[in-house]
Order: C-alpha cells, then sequence, then structure tokens
C-alpha cells in the first residue's frame, strides 16, 4: 500500500512536467551527464518533486500529491531550446488551461502580453515569484484588447533562462493565497544552482519581417560559508511585423517592436546553523512600439480633421511608443526555531508605462498654422503621459508538521501586511489641446491623445491578512487540507474566505481529488482610478469623451457606488491513474460562478433620451461616458486533461505528451446600479459580453512527440485552437453577424543536435503550414484587419535557431 505522501509520482506535477519533453529535449548523453551532476536519476524523475504551489508543508515526501492540480512545468528546456523567446509565448504554445494573446491595434495593450488561466480574466490569476506574490501592471486593457478592463502581471518582465520552474494550481485558492487568486496561481520559481550558461537566439517570419534576436546569459556562483547567487542578464530584439491588406496598405498589423534589457538576481545566504537571509531582485527596461490606425492623404476625409496635406500628402501611422520599466525585489529571512519554520519577507514591486506618440500630428495645431499663413505643420511627436503602480508587501509566515496527530498534521499560519499606489501623469499640452475651436483639427495626438490634468491621480490604499492552513493525513490514503484567511482593506472593507480539499487513494494507481473554496479579488487601483478624457466639438461646442474615475464627480452625480470586491464559489473533483512508470492520466472538472465582476461598461451618451443619467452628462458638457462597475455575474465550467507516455523506441526514447482543455463561460446575470436601471444592453452590449464570454477559445489542446537518438532530438508539438465568437460595432441587432473563428490547427517542428554535454543547436519552424484565423470584413473589427488577435495569432509560419553553451 502506497500513502499519500509517498506515492512515487506526485500526480499533477509528474504529468505536466512532462511538457518539458513536449518542447524538446536534450541528447541522451547529455542528459544523463547533467542528472548525474545534480545527483538525480533523470531529469524526468526530478519532476514530481519539487511542487510548493497548493500547499504549505514545508518537511514533507518530495513525491507528495496534493489534493488539487498543480501542474510543474520546467523551463531548462524551454529556454535552451523552444520557439518562443519570452515567458508567456512559451506557455500559450505549452499549457491549455493557459492563454496569453498577443494583441495588435489594441493600443497599450499591444506593449505588454496578458495572461490568463481557464478562460478568465487576466487580473483573476495570481502570480507569484519564488512563493511571493508578483505586483501587477499599470495598464488596464481598454481598447480592442482581450482583457477588457483588466490588470495583469507582465510575465515576460522575467527571462527564461533565469526560471527554473513555472507551478501552475489549476484552483481557486484566495483563501490560501488573497486577493487574485480565483483562476488558479501560477508560481515562477527562479534558478540558483552552480554554472555559466549562454543563449544566442534568432527567429523571423517566413515573410521576412518580425525578426527576433535573443542573448541571453546565466551564472551561479556558490559562496564558501554557504548559500549563493545566481545573475541572469537578457537583451531581446524583436523587430516590427506587418500584414497589411490591399484594402487598407496603411494600416500596419503584427507585432509590435519591442527592445528589453532584463537583470535578475536570486541568492541566499547563511545566517547561523538554522536560518537563511535570501534575496531576489530584478529589473527591466522595455522599449516598445504600436502601429496605431492609418491616418488618409489628399483626397481623404482626414483632412484636414485628423492630417495635414503639408505633413503626410499620402497619409501616415502614427506610433504609440511606450517606455516601462519593470522592477521586483524580495528580501526575507528564514529558519527553524525548535521544529517551527519561520519566513519573513518583503516584497516590492514597481511597473511604469510611459507613452510618446510619434509620427503623429495635433490637427488642430497644423490647421491654426495654416489658418495663420503658415504651411499647416505641428510637431510630430508628443509625451502623452503615462502611468505607474507600485506595491509593497510583507509576509510573515510559520509552519510545523506534528508526527504523531493521526498519520502526519501540518499546521501554518501567518499574516501579511500590502500598501498600494497607482499614479497618472498628464501629458504635454500639445497632446491633448484643442488649438483652433469647432471646425478644425481634431484635437490631441492622432492615435494617442495624451492624459489631461484632469485625469491625474496619486491614490493608495492598504490591506491587511492572516490565514490559518491545515494538511492532516488522517489515514495511509486519506489527506484534508483546509484554510481560511480573513482580510480588510482600507477601501471597500474585510472579507473572509475558506476552502477544503481532499485526496483519497482509493488503489495504488488511482487518486481522487476534489475542492471547494470560496474566493474574492479586490479590484484594482487602476480600474477604481484609471481616468481617460478626449475632448471632440458637436455643434460647436466641446464635450469630453471620458472613462470617469470610480471617485469623480461624475460617478458621483449619477449616482453610482464606489467598487467592492468580486466573490467566487468554486469546485474542483477529478482524480490522477498511474498504472505504471511509463504511463500517467489525470482529468479534473471544475466549476467557478463569479458575482460582481468588475467589468468596464460601454457608451452612455448625452444625445440618448433614454439614458436616465443624460441630463448629468450635459450639465457636465461629457458627450458620453463609460464607468467600471460590479455590474456581472458569470458561471465558468470546464474539464482539464492531462496524459504522458514514455516509450524506448528503434533504440532511442520517445516521450509524449496529450493536454487538453475544454471551459465554457457564461454571463448570468447583469446587476446595475438603481441610476442606471433598465440599460443593460448599454452597459453591457453584445460585444462587450462575448469579451468576457469568449475572449479566449474554449477548447485548446497540445500533443507533443519527442523523440531522443544519441546525439539527435526531433520534436514535434501540433497545438488545436477551439473555435471562437467576437462581436461587432454593428451587432447583430443591426443585421452583421458575429465574428466567428473556426477552430484551427497549429504544429511546430524542431530539431536538436548536441555536440557534446556543453554545447547543442537547434533550428525549428513554428506554425509550420501557415496557418491563419478565419478572415472577417475589416469594417467589424477591433483592429481593423480581416482578422483579430485571436487562437495562435496572425502572422503565419516562423523560422528560429538557438544555439546553447554551458561553461
Amino acid at each position: 500500500m502506497r500513502s499519500i505522501r509517498k506515492a512515487g509520482r506526485g500526480a499533477g506535477t509528474l504529468t505536466l512536467g512532462l511538457i518539458a519533453a513536449a518542447m524538446a529535449a536534450p541528447a541522451a548523453a547529455q542528459e544523463a551527464a547533467a542528472a548525474a551532476s545534480q545527483g538525480e536519476e533523470t531529469q524526468a524523475k526530478t519532476l514530481g518533486t519539487v511542487s510548493v504551489l497548493g500547499s504549505r508543508r514545508v518537511q514533507r515526501s518530495s513525491d507528495t500529491e496534493t489534493p488539487v492540480p498543480v501542474d510543474v512545468i520546467p523551463m531548462e528546456k524551454a529556454a535552451e531550446q523552444g520557439a518562443q523567446f519570452d515567458l508567456a509565448q512559451t506557455l500559450q504554445y505549452t499549457t491549455p488551461s493557459f492563454t496569453s494573446t498577443r494583441q495588435t491595434g489594441a493600443d497599450g495593450a499591444d506593449l505588454i502580453d496578458g495572461a490568463a488561466l481557464r478562460g478568465l480574466g487576466s487580473d483573476q490569476t495570481l502570480v507569484l515569484v519564488n512563493g511571493k506574490r508578483h505586483h501587477t501592471v499599470s495598464l488596464v486593457n481598454i481598447y480592442g484588447a482581450r482583457n477588457r478592463g483588466n490588470t495583469g502581471t507582465d510575465l515576460n518582465a522575467i527571462p527564461l533562462l533565469a526560471i527554473d520552474r513555472v507551478e501552475i494550481l489549476r484552483d481557486g485558492a484566495a483563501a490560501q493565497y488573497g486577493s487574485d487568486a480565483i483562476a488558479g496561481v501560477m508560481n515562477i520559481a527562479l534558478k540558483r544552482r552552480p554554472g555559466c550558461e549562454t543563449i544566442v537566439g534568432w527567429g523571423q517570419y517566413s515573410r521576412g519581417d518580425g525578426d527576433n534576436w535573443l542573448a541571453s546569459a546565466y551564472c551561479g556562483l556558490e559562496f564558501s560559508m554557504g548559500g549563493g547567487l545566481s545573475v541572469t542578464g537578457e537583451w531581446q530584439d524583436r523587430g516590427r511585423s506587418n500584414r497589411s491588406t490591399d484594402v487598407n496598405p496603411l494600416r500596419i498589423i503584427g507585432d509590435s517592436k519591442v527592445k528589453n534589457k532584463t537583470v535578475y538576481l536570486n541568492g541566499d545566504m547563511p545566517l547561523g546553523e538554522s536560518s537563511e537571509a535570501y534575496l531576489t531582485a530584478g529589473i527591466q527596461s522595455r522599449a516598445a512600439s504600436s502601429a496605431a490606425f492609418a491616418r488618409g492623404g489628399i483626397g481623404s476625409d482626414d483632412i484636414p480633421s485628423r492630417n495635414s496635406a503639408a505633413m503626410y500628402p499620402d497619409g501616415f501611422v502614427p506610433f504609440i511608443d511606450g517606455d516601462l520599466e519593470d522592477r521586483y525585489a524580495i528580501l526575507g529571512a528564514r529558519g527553524d526555531a525548535g521544529a517551527w519554520h519561520w519566513d519573513l519577507s518583503h516584497t516590492y514591486g514597481y511597473n511604469e508605462l510611459r507613452y510618446t506618440i510619434n509620427h503623429t500630428i495635433n490637427a488642430s495645431i497644423a490647421n491654426l498654422d495654416l489658418q495663420n499663413g503658415g504651411r499647416g505643420v505641428s510637431p510630430d511627436s508628443f509625451d502623452a503621459g503615462g502611468f505607474s503602480f507600485e506595491q509593497n508587501t510583507t509576509n510573515f509566515d510559520v509552519s510545523r508538521y506534528f508526527d504523531g496527530v493521526m498519520k502526519g498534521l501540518n499546521v501554518a499560519f501567518g499574516v501579511e501586511r500590502r500598501e498600494e499606489n497607482y499614479r497618472i501623469r498628464a501629458g504635454v499640452p500639445g497632446s491633448y489641446a484643442d488649438y483652433d475651436g469647432a471646425g478644425g483639427g481634431n484635437p490631441g495626438s492622432q492615435g494617442f491623445p495624451g492624459f489631461q490634468p484632469g485625469d491625474v491621480t496619486d491614490k493608495s490604499r492598504d490591506s491587511w491578512a492572516g490565514y490559518v492552513d491545515v494538511e492532516l493525513d488522517a489515514t495511509e490514503r486519506l489527506l484534508i487540507a483546509a484554510a481560511v484567511r480573513y482580510e480588510d482593506y482600507s477601501d471597500f472593507g474585510s472579507t473572509v474566505n475558506g476552502k477544503l480539499a481532499l485526496a483519497f487513494r482509493a488503489t495504488d494507481n488511482l487518486l481522487l481529488r476534489g475542492s471547494v473554496s470560496t474566493g474574492f479579488r479586490a479590484p484594482s487601483l487602476q480600474q477604481k482610478y484609471f481616468s481617460s478624457t478626449i475632448t471632440e466639438f458637436a455643434s460647436g461646442t466641446p464635450e469630453d469623451i471620458v472613462i470617469a474615475a470610480n471617485d469623480s464627480e461624475l460617478v458621483r452625480l449619477a449616482g453610482l457606488p464606489q467598487l467592492k470586491e468580486e466573490t467566487s464559489e468554486s469546485a474542483t473533483l477529478g482524480f490522477t491513474w498511474t498504472p505504471n512508470d511509463n504511463l500517467s492520466l489525470t482529468l479534473d472538472a471544475y466549476r467557478i460562478d463569479i458575482d460582481d465582476r468588475v467589468v468596464l461598461g460601454g457608451d452612455f451618451r448625452a444625445d440618448d433620451p433614454d439614458n436616465p443619467i443624460a441630463p448629468i452628462l450635459q450639465e457636465l458638457q461629457v458627450g458620453s461616458a463609460r464607468f467600471f462597475a460590479n455590474a456581472v455575474d458569470t458561471k465558468t465550467q470546464g474539464v482539464d486533461l492531462t496524459l504522458t507516455h514514455d516509450a524506448e523506441l528503434w533504440g532511442g526514447k520517445l516521450n509524449s505528451y496529450l493536454g487538453a482543455s475544454y471551459n465554457k463561460t457564461e454571463v448570468t446575470k447583469v446587476n446595475l446600479p438603481a441610476a442606471l436601471a433598465g440599460r443593460e444592453d448599454t452597459f453591457l452590449p453584445e460585444r462587450d459580453r462575448l469579451f468576457i464570454e469568449n475572449g479566449a477559445p474554449r477548447t485548446k489542446a497540445v500533443i507533443g512527440f519527442d523523440y531522443t537518438y544519441g546525439a539527435w532530438n526531433p520534436n514535434l508539438k501540433v497545438i488545436y485552437f477551439g473555435s471562437q465568437t467576437l462581436g461587432t460595432f454593428s451587432g447583430t441587432a443591426g443585421g452583421v453577424p458575429n465574428q466567428h473563428y473556426k477552430a484551427k490547427t497549429s504544429a511546430d517542428l524542431s530539431l536538436t543536435y548536441a555536440f557534446n554535454e556543453r554545447a547543442k543547436l537547434t533550428v525549428g519552424a513554428t506554425n509550420i503550414f501557415d496557418v491563419f484565423p478565419t478572415k472577417q470584413d475589416p469594417n467589424e473589427t477591433d483592429n481593423g484587419h480581416v482578422y483579430e488577435s485571436v487562437q495562435f495569432g496572425l502572422n503565419g509560419r516562423a523560422y528560429f535557431a538557438r544555439f546553447w553553451y554551458k561553461f
């Protein structure tokens, strides 16, 4: 009989761990040598031994099977041989339950790849680094983005070579980890091992654009007194791609241009015989550029409203250029006091995005210049302002394992203090102001008007939390885990959440598991206080088109309530089956009900006679307004399946992997405040509803075959993306069908040759069959192209090469 804690290979961890083989594997000789140098049997057999997510037990068997699905994805082979050069896209083509859509034509969302689990929003997944909360970005997605109205974490701020593994808890875990953990939790565990290595990579689309260059280096040092320090540096230069069509050749559509410079540190050192200090620190500077919608030249309606014949007679494309700064640091100490383990840490996170709009025009300046006898020109570059988000988190955690309580009891408890700050900075006057009055050129920088002084904000909040977490081995076969957490926020109050999970070893090879929990997500400061104002003229009268902050005068006069937390109830039920050492299967079904989801509503217009707040808008000279509100209840149901198999074949080793995920999200209710009663279709029109329900394909599957024969390692991966439906501007009520994207299948192929155990070269291609999404009416898509940023993107086939060398 095998106990729950000594059941051989971990159910979720080993199963998803073999994804690494589905991406790429080194030569057999190198694999054996590397494993031996680390004192391990083989790399594959270590995958089930390293999970820390979903459990706070410190003194546990390395083969613990958790009662909830936890996937462990090693990043070593992805960094050395993978086709993708960043973390978000690597996981997109590896993990079925994970979605990261690279946006195009969505303003600031083009500069940061969002990431989400189980078809929910990017801010409903909590991200940890080395077990500590990572900050979100300062950006809130607004125009044309799949995660509309959401914030999220920029996974690409962390270089692949710095990462040891990514752990994904596919279960609600707010009772364990706090806000945001509704869909699940991701923990990015950084490397801290001796040795140095470097990687040089190149990629390009088959159409000759989007050149991608990567240079990354890692070095880990051991201290003579114990402990050590690892340093990772990375430089990435990704070129712009363009899939414009003859219908609108000026429209640049494709990958944004990105230049990243990143440094990460990860280390520890002993403080005595039973304690140590640890440090994690990272900084990334990113210069990114996205193309806005094109403006027409002479003969078009864009002169003088959006262009000047003297500046761009043939039309032009404005560029939304962003300078991003991301900083992250953990400083802590941990150790043992008798049988108790303690951990005290402080985590700092900062994310800033500053906009400069280049190759643009303020048409009102140009038109005024023309009226005054000039050529009709304006500056072609404007500082449009920007925003920042800062987070400081202090944690104190304590745990102890009691051998004498039944078959073993682990008790953990702790407290957390968090402070957050969000700022918006105004742009220069030329980026937003009108200079020639009604009937002339539009005010502000074309492509992206700057933030106005009225948008400027500097808001903070604080929260504190306490939790208790227990795991009991009731018998050799039954594990019971429970957690309860209390959190109190300075801006909306307190919340209590709980979780209960069970794992039962039905046979030596079959584990049954399930959980029920409640959860919450605090509205982000970005959602509460984001403000955007664009001034336009209607019948000669200036009117503001606004997204109103939750504490604004407009929101107060309209009688809209302050944002509060989202609440959730979730349940997971599944099993793991490992009939032998070569075969493993997991299947988990789940349901997540979320009440009072924070969403960005549709336009409420001042000239709409049925709009109940129209008089207020008219009084404030607001032409139309949008608000964030706790207005939507949703239900998400789904199933996750994984299957892995190892076999000896033709003198080599074949690793096979199948991962599949199905989820369906439905809006079950729209809850509007009394001030907007009866306008549910205005607040959440069909197009906005489909952003929530179909922002990602409901079905996704990954099949991988990785074969190692001597120094050669061919790899084939097939990725299936299910159908997807998005809305149109005209809407079905206007007689225009929704955008329906048929299911598509992409395939990646690569070949690795290991020169020796220290050097290997990988060459390959992604999307080898050059598959594209289903074509649509460009007048009805958000980005003005023949298809949106859906499924696997819109760039087509790509080639890549990587060279890895270990010193």
